[in-house]
């Protein structure tokens, strides 16, 4: 076998699936504003995160405030403990249960938004 003369010409191997059409970058915001099924799943996730925070909030809520008529029944000489001439019921019913409401407002709104700030992070792809 001869080889030719001067320099040989460069062979290019390629993938048979250049041709085929390119995926473009697509974000997540773009998912969402165009409501495919993949933006339908984020806002969906979104939703569940923040029903679950609800319901865990409500769940504490409603079972620290639930267990007081429990507690009155239970221990029916709580009735007779006063504090600072208030009944404790009544002291009970009242400061303690806005404070937690209050407490566990706050926490939910903290929480809130920490979701969202995730949520906002994975659109911007950080």
């Amino acid at each position: 076998m001869t080889l030719p003369d001067g320099p040989r010409a460069r062979v290019r191997i390629t993938s048979p699936r250049t041709s085929a059409a390119r995926t473009r970058d697509v974000s997540i915001a773009s998912e969402i504003d165009e409501q495919t099924r993949l933006g339908e799943v984020y806002i969906s996730s979104l939703m569940r995160s923040q029903l679950r925070l609800a319901l865990g909030v409500l769940l504490v809520l409603a079972a620290t405030l639930g267990a007081l008529p429990l507690l009155f029944r239970a221990v029916p000489g709580i009735a007779d403990v006063d504090v600072l001439g208030v009944p404790l019921p009544w002291v009970l019913l009242t400061v303690v249960a806005f404070a937690e409401i209050i407490a566990l407002g706050w926490f939910y709104v903290r929480r809130s938004e920490r979701n969202e700030d995730d949520f906002s992070d994975l659109l911007e792809g950080r």
